[in-house]
This record gives C-alpha cells, structure tokens and sequence, in this order.
C-alpha cells in the first residue's frame, strides 16, 4: 500500500480533513480515514489539498504542434472554423509517426501537469500522406499508446472512422485524406487498434468514434457503433452552424434531432461540442445519459459559440471537459472558460453556481463524473475500490491560504491556475511531483527536435 495523507480531501462523501488515502498495488484506492492527524508521520506523500482527478475527454493530440500558426487573416474576408481547418489539413501532411508519438507523450504530459489523469484520444490520423496506408494499418494507433506508456497516462483510444468530406459522401480533400477508411477497412483498423493498446496498463480502454453525421454515412454509423460493444462512443455533434444546416438539409432533421432519434443513446456515448442546439434538443439529449463534451478553449478559438451549461445541468445532464485541438491545455482555464461563456451570454454572475453549491464545485463535481463516464474510466471520485486517479493542489500557494471546502475550488478555478498542481496519480502511478512530470525533461527534449522539424505552414 500507498499513503497519501492530506490536510482537505474532497471524498464521495463530502470535504474531509485529516485524510489518509491508501492506493493498492492494482491502483485502486483501499482504505480512506478521516480526522487521522496521527497519520501523517507515517505517510509515504502528504498534501495540502487532494482532489479527484478529471478525465481529459477529448484530444486531438497532433494539433499541438500547430498551436499558435492560425491567428492570422487569410485571403477570406472572413476567417472561420472553415478556414482554420484547412489549413490543419495542410499542415498535418508533415507528420510522420515518430513525430506523432513525441507529440502525443508532450500533451500527455501537459495534461497531467495540468492535472488530468486520462487522455481519451479522438484519433483520426491514422495513414500516410495522400491516403496511402502504413504496412501496418494500426501504426498511428500504436504510437498513441507508446506515448502512454512513455507518460503514465491513463489511456482511453477512440480510433475514428471518417469517410466522406460531406452529407453529399463527397470524397475526402488534400490532407483530410489521412483520416479516410471505409467501413470494411475501418473494422480492420479497429482490431488493430485493440492490438495496439493491449500492453498497456489494465485501466486503458478502447472505445469507438464515428467522426460525425457529415463524415460517416447514415447507413454505416449504427454498424460502426457496435465494433466496440459496450464501449464509449464519441462523436462530434452540432458544432458549427453550417454543419447543422447542412445535415438538416441533407438528412431532413438537425443533427441533434435525427440522432436522438434514430439511434440508441445512453450512457456510453459522448457528443462532442453540441454549441448549436435548440432548448428541446438540450433538454432530450440531458435526458438521454449520455455525456456532453465540452472543449470551452478550442470553442472559444474557433468561434463554435457557447453550450447552453444552465439549461443542460439544470435538466440532470451529464458534461465533461476536453481540450481538443490542444491550443491550450489547462483544466482551470476549461472550467473557467465555460462558466464565463454563460455569465457572458445571460450578463449574470456565478451562472452554474446552485443553493447546494458554490461555482466551482459543481462544475469540479460535474467533469469528474462525466469524464469518467465519457473515459470508460472506474474514476472521478475519492472512494474505497475506485481507480486511484488523484490531484492534490498547494496548500500553500497564496491564493488558497485560509481556504476550506468549496472555497478551495472556486479560488483554484477562478484565481488559480495549473501552478498549484502539485501531484498526480493515475490509477496510482505517481506521474507528477512537484509540479513537474517525472519525465518533464526527456519528453520535452523529443519534442523540441519535432517542432525544429515542423514547418509553417499558408
């Protein structure tokens, strides 16, 4: 056993203090005793404050190496998500699979630095440039896992079927083409997939995603769905609005609504985004179990719009976080940027904030429980038989000196930042002391000789 004795600890059951929590050689969490002083002598970590650790729900882990290259106005008058994406299209032709694994171990890395424990990886670039594939169909997938075995993530691996560049089955573009598989190639590439990730740590898991109404036709994503059984499904779903109106147009309903209506969503899906849906949508898709997908960083970027979080948590619905394209990776920042997107559009203060609790805690309690649910991950809480997927803060740090319960989290979310993580446990592997990933230097180091490699790209 593992101790980790801490002065606060936010258990399943509520604020705590003296907290002594064991974490067992499986990594999960054994014991947990409260009102212990006595204990903490005797303890292998002692903390200031322990919180559950989030999952990171969603990532496009390649897309970090161009963060920075499309703030610039191009030849358009108007610059776009569509702009944007083109210009992703062309800068990911540079990337081989060496240069994806360096990439991928640097986000894991931040991620955990910012306090994640979890990267479920929405992987979509899976072949050669123009299309062609790698001898082995599953080499992309491969080097996502060997980056978590590089970093001591938790990994949940979404391989991405994306077949068409519209509702019309358009072909796939210049560098979209990367992404491209039909259905019988993707199912290949699905079981090489699985392949991939089986030497990892038991908590990986391995789940599916049909990139989104537009790119998998109506008639193969039930079909595509079923490949990973009870595990997650993700997609993106109603993010910009010419991708609603041309989903309405082509399919005869909104994306939201055909979906909610013709397939069976519950629990084991994740809908990426959802910053264009009208109230009955919000309110049928809360009812549905299934988790919404927020990435308040990459929306803000990208100009997608705001989700409407007031409406959907008032309804019982379950979100969680993401940080997507990568720009920016910082759950503080996520938490923060969602509930200023509400305060902003209903010109209102502590918009997500309840009689029961404080700002910070129910936005802290909601992504932990909904990226656990998004990751497949037995996570997001401090209990005995839980992964021992763990955040501790800085007692000391400035901004939380005399804080207690609640107070904790709202100073960390709305005055902190990821200075005051300290460590990280996923599913009890210790990955960041200090504030630094026990790998900080090597995985840095790579990923430098990468960004000397990469080209901007016009």
């Amino acid at each position: 056993m593992t101790v980790i004795w801490a002065n606060q600890a936010l258990t399943s059951n509520g604020w705590a203090q003296d907290v002594a929590v064991e974490v067992d050689q499986s990594g999960k969490i054994g014991t947990i005793k409260a009102d212990s002083p006595e204990l903490a002598s005797t303890a292998d970590h002692r903390v200031g404050v322990l919180l559950p650790a989030v999952a990171n729900l969603h990532s496009h882990a390649f897309q970090r190496s161009m963060a920075g290259l499309t703030e610039k106005r191009g030849p358009d008058p108007r610059d776009t998500f569509w702009t944007w994406r083109q210009l992703m299209f062309r800068f990911l032709d540079q990337l081989t699979p060496d240069h994806v694994e360096a990439i991928a171990a640097f986000v894991q890395m931040e991620m955990l630095e910012a306090g994640y424990a979890n990267n479920t990886e929405f992987h979509y670039l899976h072949h050669r440039p123009g299309g062609h594939l790698y001898d082995n169909i599953g080499e992309m997938a491969e080097r996502i896992a060997a980056a978590a075995n590089i970093t001591g993530i938790g990994l949940t691996l979404l391989p991405v079927h994306y077949q068409f560049g519209g509702c019309d089955k358009r072909p796939l573009g210049a560098g979209q083409i990367r992404f491209g598989n039909d259905p019988e190639q993707f199912a290949k590439l699905y079981e090489e997939s699985v392949r991939a990730v089986k030497g990892l740590p038991a908590d990986t898991r391995i789940g599916v995603a049909p990139h989104s109404l537009r790119a998998v036709g109506r008639e193969d994503l039930i079909a595509t769905t079923k490949l990973s059984k009870d595990g997650p499904i993700h997609m993106h779903l109603a993010e910009q609005v010419a991708e609603v109106e041309e989903v309405e147009a082509s399919w005869g309903k909104r994306p939201v609504e055909w979906l909610l209506d013709n397939a069976d969503v519950n629990e084991n899906w994740c809908l990426i985004h959802c910053t264009q849906m009208q109230e009955h949508e919000t309110l049928g898709l809360a009812r549905t179990g299934a988790v919404a997908g927020l990435c308040p960083i990459t929306e803000s970027s990208l100009g997608d719009g705001i989700f409407d979080g007031v409406r959907y948590l008032g309804a019982d619905g379950v979100i969680g976080v993401g940080s997507d394209s990568n720009i920016r990776i910082s759950l503080s920042e996520e938490l923060r940027t969602l509930d200023y997107s509400q305060r902003l559009r209903d010109k209102s203060r502590a918009a997500l904030a309840t009689p029961e609790k404080s700002t910070g805690r129910r936005l802290y309690d909601a992504v932990a429980k909904g990226g656990a649910r998004a990751a497949a991950r037995d996570s997001g809480r401090i209990e005995t038989g839980a992964l021992a997927d763990l955040m501790a803060l800085d007692g000391s740090a400035v901004d939380l000196i005399g804080r207690k319960g609640d107070t904790i989290l709202d100073t960390y979310i709305f005055a902190g930042d990821d200075r005051m993580v300290r460590d990280v446990w996923s599913a009890g592997r210790h990955v960041v002391t200090d504030g630094r990933h026990v790998a900080h230097d090597d995985i840095t180091s790579r990923y430098r000789k990468v960004m000397e490699q990469l080209k901007e790209v016009v």
